[in-house]
């Protein structure tokens, strides 16, 4: 690759010739040879659980490969840790690099404790992130965590985790706890784990609509098998209907990768994943940022 050929090409190069190639036949007609010109509605990220092998300064390098400038951050290796003074120095690196943090999780909610709940809301609000990506509050715990929610203005978006989690499988166990809650209580949607538990992804967006507030994609080549995951485009999730059930709710927030295997090696993944779906919106007439 050239040195004067620019990311936005090579992305959007690769990212029609890597939708055209996973796409069934059928498929591909629906990749245009240019764009029609409307602006996505939503931003790519990627949580940093995919890195989780890699120290921050390898990560910000490989953000800056796949062209990549927001993340969902953990507290994880050295992404963002929860010491205040090692949190810093994390996010002075990634202004420095020109990243965002737009979410942070998932964080575990294991305590009903003022002290406990407060240092969370803590922790995001020195790194200015506006999402909290809950993996774990149980039904009792969400009183005493919407006092918070309400006091620090971030928001909360519970994530399911499939037919493994007795409370939080679908994003519709979630929304039936939290409908009478502060709306700043939400969800998460893994894709992934919607699947497997049995529910239809695209009615999961349209039933959560304003109170989707993040999502986490992954592929899976068997919606019974959480160990089938593949690179996005390479399985059976409906990608296109997703992106569609996005934009009919008007979802301003961040889609995510969580690419959660080849953790050694996950770069050759992650980019074919980022650039099939890159395809997938440019097949459906959308102008692409970067």
């Amino acid at each position: 690759m050239k040195e004067n050929v620019s990311r936005r090409h090579f992305l959007q190069g690769s990212a029609l010739a890597a939708a055209g190639a996973s796409m069934p036949r059928s498929s591909q007609a629906l990749v245009p040879s240019q764009e029609t010109g409307k602006p996505c509605p939503f931003q790519f990220g990627i949580a940093t659980y995919t890195f989780r092998a890699f120290p921050r300064e390898k990560m910000i390098g490989f953000l800056k490969q796949i062209g990549i400038d927001q993340i969902n951050a953990k507290d994880i290796k050295d992404h963002l840790p929860s010491d205040p003074q090692q949190e810093d120095a994390a996010i002075k690196d990634y202004s420095a690099a020109g990243i965002k943090l737009h979410a942070a999780g998932a964080i575990y909610f294991r305590k009903d404790e003022d002290e406990d709940i407060r240092a969370k809301f803590e922790y995001c609000k020195r790194a200015g992130i506006g999402v909290i990506v809950a993996g774990d509050p149980t039904p009792e715990t969400l009183p005493r965590v919407e006092k918070f929610v309400k006091q620090y203005d971030i928001r909360i978006a519970i994530h399911n985790h499939g037919p493994e989690d007795p409370v939080w499988p679908s994003p519709l166990n979630i929304l039936k706890l939290i409908k009478n809650l502060d709306p700043r209580i939400g969800c998460c949607i893994d894709v992934g784990h919607t699947v497997r538990a049995g529910t239809d992804v695209v009615e999961a967006i349209n039933a959560v609509g304003p109170r989707l507030f993040n999502m986490h994609v992954k592929d899976l080549s068997d919606f019974k098998s959480r160990e089938s995951q593949v690179a996005v485009g390479r399985g059976h999730m409906p990608m296109r209907e997703i992106f569609a059930a996005l934009a009919k709710i008007n979802y301003k927030g961040f889609v995510d990768l969580e690419y959660e295997i080849h953790e050694d090696d996950p770069m050759p993944g992650v980019i074919e994943s980022i650039s099939y779906m890159r395809g997938v919106l440019t097949g459906m007439g959308y102008l692409l940022n970067s």
